[in-house]
């Protein structure tokens, strides 16, 4: 399909949709038992299509220690005051009341995939008949840094509004100094993407950006990998062109450590002091991926692409979705919003005996990954990729031709920004 402006703010996954079952219009009593970890844009998404799909032959609960989810999608928003963090705020009612998923608020500590147990906090050893693990990322542990002081802000909720908080309370001329984590990372355009907002902050509040300054604030960007790992050539004239005075980037700078009381990052490109610190850790999936052996001597836990399915045998009937899956998409929640469809048709087919390995199936698994990166207060930019599945290799491949990226930021991508993510909000949790 040609992409077109409308078909992209419009791109919501449902390749998967194609592939559903097709149920009768009268709910039958459940024939299996799915429980889903996690509450993010993967956990309710499979959530939702499970029980939609099944037309409630596939009874779901989901376990998520939290009473809501706060969308690091256009969570950078908040750091400029476009949004606010409740403007991302999405509570679990439409999942229970309008699609029968079972809510339970306890914290997961530990799988047993030979006996199919799943140890919580609260309720102790529970049994389930699949499992799909979508609990997103955690953090490597940087010597020194304190996250009150020094927040990360990739976690979006309270710490997006403490970051914006420090921004708010720096010198109009300061220093603001951050760091980009070791690819794969969640949302690869993200930190690059917070450099121009926070640069646009900066710059009208000094007045440097209208000439109404002649003092230049500063936003060191120190990044881990080699040069910049999404929307290479919107980013590079944003850095070089619109904030060349202000945008400093720094590649092939590994964190080694914070000074969170004297606002130091030590690198291995040398120190970094700054009114303000916003460190990013390198993270993999969560310790309770790691506890179980699901994730092996990765960072991240291999699966079969067909269904998301661990490819650890002692792991029957458990599926990894979202960023904790370790294929070579990106890691991002419109992606885990395509991953979970595929991986809820999969479910469904093997409850009731069907194979997920037809033709006709493998032919159509593809996934994409679309997103939107403000650049200035109001405009954007825009990024998209088609994945497909390859039989020869088993994996997850771009199709060619399908990356694409916006030929400039404007303030029409910023408005189209709006109606893309409110389809994949609706999409997800409602």
């Amino acid at each position: 399909m040609p992409l077109t402006r409308r078909n992209f703010i419009q791109m919501v996954p449902a390749s998967a949709a194609a592939l559903a079952l097709t149920r009768g219009a009268k709910a039958a009593e459940p024939i299996h038992h799915v429980t889903v970890l996690g509450g993010g844009f993967a956990g309710c998404t499979v959530a939702k299509y499970l029980r939609m799909w099944s037309n409630g032959e596939i009874a779901v609960t989901l376990i998520e220690p939290n009473a809501n989810h706060v969308s690091c999608i256009m969570s950078n928003l908040v750091l400029n005051k476009r949004l606010k963090t409740t403007d991302l705020t999405f509570e679990y009612n439409d999942l229970q009341v309008k699609y029968g998923v079972e809510v339970v608020h306890d914290r997961a500590l530990r799988i047993r995939g030979p006996q199919k147990q799943l140890k919580l906090k609260e309720a102790g050893w529970i049994n389930y008949d699949s499992l799909v693990v979508a609990t997103g990322i955690q953090f490597d542990s940087i010597p020194g840094q304190d996250y009150r002081k020094v927040p990360h802000a990739w976690i979006a909720g309270g710490q997006s509004n403490n970051l914006r908080n420090k921004i708010n309370k720096m010198p109009d001329t300061g220093t603001f100094v951050m760091t980009v984590p070791k690819a794969p990372y969640r949302c690869p355009p993200g930190p690059y993407e917070r450099a121009c907002i926070v640069a646009d902050i900066l710059g009208r509040r000094s007045g440097y950006l209208d000439g109404s300054g002649s003092v230049a604030p500063r936003v060191v960007v120190l990044d881990a990998n080699p040069g910049i790992m999404a929307e290479k050539g919107t980013f590079t004239s944003a850095f070089n062109d619109l904030y060349g005075d202000i945008i400093e980037y720094i590649p092939n700078a590994q964190v080694e450590s914070v000074d969170s009381d004297n606002l130091i990052v030590n690198t291995s490109q040398g120190s970094f002091a700054g009114d303000v610190l916003n460190v990013i850790p390198t993270h993999g999936a969560q310790n309770i991926l790691k506890l179980s052996g699901l994730t092996g001597d990765s960072r991240w836990a291999d699966v079969d692409p067909v269904t998301y399915a661990s490819t650890n045998t002692l792991f029957k009937d458990v599926y990894v979705i979202g960023d904790a899956q370790g294929t070579s998409q990106p890691k991002s929640g419109h992606m885990a919003n395509a991953q979970a469809k595929i991986c809820a048709d999969s479910i469904i087919r093997t409850a009731h005996g069907l194979s997920s390995y037809t033709e006709e199936r493998l032919q159509n698994i593809t996934t994409n990954s679309a997103c939107f990166s403000p650049i200035t207060y109001d405009q954007a930019s825009w990024l998209t990729a088609v994945y497909s599945y390859n039989p020869d290799t088993g994996s997850m491949g771009l199709v060619p031709g399908s990356l694409g990226e916006a030929h400039n930021w404007s303030s029409r991508n910023f408005n189209d920004m709006f109606t893309w993510s409110d389809n994949l909000f609706a999409d997800t949790f409602k």
